[in-house]
């Protein structure tokens, strides 16, 4: 793989294979503000007069082009000529993300629309593809006012004042992840799902193929640090099937030793999984993935990470960069923000508004950091929306469901889509829907209804909480009665009709306090005037919540600023605000400050 690309590395890699290319790099680009493209049939010679790189959309500085001005059409072309790996296979062209429909040709042959600006999407192009050159064109649309579109916090307004922008950012129109070619045989596999059960010591792999399957057979192994635990094959039947495979066989049951297999983060063991498909003897298809053995439950209004009681101290993310907005500048970016965050004594992040690139969930994987999983909202509800947000909420969870990090589903944020949820009966049943349909794909997980307050069916209540005194946030916090009967939002708890039933609280924002070390102007939702009364500030909110009876875990606000808002414990371009070890000490509850 060619080094110089943007973003070079390989962009699925918990479901990896060797024959692959990346497109990423120098493409042809226009606006069509006119929306005459489609008339004019540029997909069948396009010429554009602009260039881009790609995968930064045209609002980034990465981009080349670096422009907030609004254009909801855009128009995309990139030449390539066949590898030598990918002739004679099936030959699929995958897209990361692509904000927010896309139709794709391939030499003037149109091959797919697609909509959802956060989720992946791919097409075969095997027939219409010719060995030497061959042009990929793609349309974008992504209509700025239109509030039913699953947006996250992307302002729709050609308006760059902090005042009117207060919490929405620059827009992200068109292709924001990698885009790749993939060779694989006339059979393959297509899909696997991991299913962890912690208490039998069994992984359940439930797999899918494509292509003719008669005498078709797949091998499995599964390895832990190099050694081989399992090796069986199976014979494939129906182009799709399920295994259990029991690892107590090679791991020690000693509860003393769980250290050695199970994944927490402070140890984030994973198991490597190879899948080597064959017809007859004739090996076709190879395919390298890795699981965690890890349980999410709650017990006894309890939140339990492997059975044990688990405190979840978090940070908002919003997953944004100064000079690359939503996509990441690189990959080791993903990997620098985990790294701060571990030092400071965090153990994940809700990531926020945003469905982030696979290459940060598996860092994630790597390196232990616990995960929430929410989706963009819009913010309009109706029949429309509802059809559009259910869709990408599907194919976001089949796209993350076997990574051990996400600990958490959000599909819903404050009643953003649903702000009438209080007493609305079809929004409440929207909300309601949504956590009995994530838990209809995934049993593995805890599901939160609608973060903030207005709670439907939820297995947490979190809340959103910015009070920046320590005694009213301990008086508050102490206890489940007061709790509940808080409107410090003007919002209850919840819905009308809808009661708490024992889960976990956790104070999933707060803080939010805003600080002024960089270049950047702004807000936060209380402001310090120095290092010191930063520091004194966050641990006055966070102590409050150590030293709450009721609180099981919190997200502060927020891990970086973005724009306008100045509230990170860094600043945008990744600078620590404070001594990371003080702030780290603060979360262990091991630092006051001295008396003066």
């Amino acid at each position: 793989m060619n080094k110089q690309l943007p973003r070079p590395e390989y962009p699925r890699p918990q479901f990896e294979r060797d024959c692959w290319v990346n497109l990423n790099g120098q493409w042809e680009f226009t606006f069509d503000d006119k929306n005459i493209g489609i008339k004019n049939k540029w997909y069948k010679a396009p010429s554009f007069e602009q260039k881009i790189i790609v995968p930064f959309t045209y609002q980034t500085k990465l981009s080349g082009i670096n422009s907030e001005d609004i254009h909801d059409l855009v128009w995309y072309s990139r030449k390539f000529d066949l590898t030598e790996e990918l002739k004679g296979k099936r030959i699929f062209l995958h897209f990361g993300a692509v904000d927010y429909k896309a139709d794709v040709w391939v030499n003037g042959e149109h091959l797919i629309t697609h909509c959802g600006g956060h989720v992946p999407f791919s097409v075969e192009i095997t027939d219409v593809v010719k060995e030497n050159e061959n042009i990929v064109t793609v349309r974008v649309e992504d209509y700025t006012t239109d509030l039913e579109l699953p947006r996250g916090k992307q302002f729709w307004k050609n308006d760059s004042d902090a005042i009117t922008r207060s919490i929405f950012y620059t827009r992200t129109t068109g292709i924001w992840q990698t885009v790749w070619l993939e060779g694989v045989a006339e059979t393959y596999l297509k899909k696997v799902w991991f299913t962890p059960n912690l208490d039998e010591k069994k992984i359940s792999v439930q797999y899918e193929i494509d292509g003719d399957c008669k005498d078709a057979s797949m091998n499995v192994i599964i390895r832990l640090k190099d050694k081989v635990l399992i090796e069986d094959s199976l014979k494939v039947f129906n182009g799709r099937g399920k295994r259990d495979f029991w690892l107590d066989q090679e791991i020690t049951l000693d509860w003393n030793h769980q250290e050695s297999w199970v994944w927490t983060p402070s140890n984030p063991v994973l198991f490597d999984i190879e899948f080597k498909l064959a017809s007859g003897s004739t090996p076709i298809d190879e395919v390298k993935s890795y699981f965690g053995m890890r349980k999410i439950s709650v017990v006894d209004g309890r939140f339990m990470l492997n059975n044990r009681p688990f405190y979840q101290k978090m940070l908002l993310d919003q997953g944004y960069w100064e000079e690359s907005l939503l996509t990441a500048p690189s990959d080791e970016a993903f990997v620098k923000d985990i790294e701060l965050c571990k030092r400071m004594g965090f153990n994940g992040v809700r990531k926020h508004q945003k469905v982030e690139d696979p290459r940060f969930l598996y860092h994630a994987d790597k390196m232990g950091f616990l995960v929430w999983g929410e989706m963009a909202s819009a913010y309009t509800y109706s029949r429309k929306y509802v059809k559009r947000f259910t869709q990408e909420w599907i194919e976001m969870i089949e796209r993350d469901y076997n990574h051990p990090c996400i600990v958490v589903w959000t599909p819903l944020n404050e009643s953003w889509g649903v702000d009438c949820i209080m007493n609305n009966c079809d929004e409440q049943a929207h909300s309601a829907s949504m956590y009995w349909l994530t838990k209809s794909i995934d049993q593995t997980r805890l599901v939160i209804s609608n973060d903030g307050w207005d709670h439907t069916k939820s297995d947490l209540l979190t809340i959103h909480d910015y009070e920046w005194k320590k005694d009213v946030l301990k008086e508050r916090y102490s206890t489940i009665e007061n709790i509940l009967s808080s409107r410090h939002t003007g919002r209850g708890m919840y819905a009308k009709g809808w009661n708490h039933e024992e889960q976990p609280v956790i104070v999933s924002e707060f803080g939010g306090i805003s600080y002024e070390k960089g270049s950047w102007k702004g807000w936060g939702y209380s402001s310090a005037e120095s290092e010191e009364d930063f520091v004194r500030r966050y641990y006055e909110v966070v102590s409050a919540m150590l030293e709450s009876p009721k609180i099981q875990g919190f997200v502060y606000t927020q891990i970086t600023d973005v724009e306008q808002e100045i509230n990170g414990l860094m600043t945008y371009d990744r600078r620590p605000k404070a001594d990371p070890d003080v702030i780290r000490l603060i979360n262990e509850g091991k630092w006051k400050p001295s008396c003066k």
